[in-house]
């Protein structure tokens, strides 16, 4: 099976990794899930992160087909826009994200300005999709649960998740979202544990635990299959349900979900200035 080389960025402030994959017989990459920094107390934003991360790919003379996001991210804002513009590629995602745009569209109010079919991105996946990266071959495949629009993204044998899987040791994503579904998230882990034990899984996201005190953005199908503590080989799709709808019950909302959905539900952008020049932010109140 062929072997990308992967970079990884982390993100402390939302716990986020970014990820660059690229070909290494022809230097050929793409960007997974960049981070746009966001300060909510201030509403002010910066590409310091996805800066980083550029300096870096231009360092390496790689060159970029794809800027990927594996979903509508709900923790941090994209940054998949900026970091198309300083490096080229295809700004891309799952074709569901129409679904996400329909109900976030309405929930904000965002008027005709907004179109809720996937108009912002270059190119929208869809499932069994296959795609080049240089010589490499890719696979988009789409695991809903997490949203509705949550894609893994196959790259010869690493496996990119976005939210879908956490380390063993951490469990799987939450499904409390609009239009989220634990049973359909219980599916798709079943399609990526289907892949050969030995592909590698790259994650979105790492919080540590109780007994772990060093971020890990790396496993495998064979260690998530044995050793996931929500969903290892064994656990029934109604044990799971069960689980996971009692734990999102306790879970709060992310801090940045109401900027964060309304940024990357447009690719990366912000909406529109208005009449004063300046761009805005809302707040649905009491609605989520």
């Amino acid at each position: 099976m062929q072997h990308p080389t992967v970079k990884t960025f982390f993100d402390p402030s939302s716990n986020t990794f970014s990820h660059v994959v690229w070909d290494p017989a022809t230097l050929k990459a793409a960007v997974l899930d960049s981070v746009l920094d966001y300060d909510a107390a201030s509403g002010r934003s910066s590409h310091a992160s996805a800066d980083e991360l550029i300096a870096w790919v231009r360092a390496e003379k790689l060159s970029v087909e794809w800027v990927i996001d594996t979903h509508v991210h709900a923790d941090h804002l994209s940054a998949a826009a900026h970091v198309q513009a300083q490096l080229g590629g295809k700004l891309a995602i799952g074709e569901h994200v129409r679904a996400v745009q329909e109900t976030f569209g309405k929930l904000f109010n965002a008027g005709d300005e907004f179109h809720s079919d996937g108009r912002q991105f270059d190119h929208l996946f869809s499932d069994g999709e296959r795609y080049m990266i240089g010589g490499i071959e890719a696979i988009a495949m789409h695991t809903p649960g997490h949203t509705p629009a949550c894609m893994t993204h196959v790259i010869g044998d690493a496996a990119f998740v976005g939210d879908t899987l956490f380390m063993p040791d951490y469990g799987t994503a939450r499904c409390d979202f609009p239009g989220g579904d634990a049973t359909t998230l219980y599916q798709s882990i079943q399609r990526i544990f289907a892949l050969p034990a030995s592909t590698r899984i790259f994650l979105c996201h790492d919080y540590k635990t109780a007994n772990r005190e060093i971020l890990q953005h790396e496993t495998t199908v064979a260690a998530e299959r044995s050793g996931n503590i929500h969903v290892h080989d064994g656990i029934s799709e109604a044990e799971f349900v069960a689980m996971r709808t009692a734990r999102d019950a306790t879970l709060s909302m992310p801090q940045l979900i109401l900027p964060a959905v309304q940024v990357n539900m447009r690719a990366g952008q912000f909406p529109p200035a208005e009449d004063n020049g300046v761009r805005y932010l809302k707040i649905p109140l009491n609605a989520i």
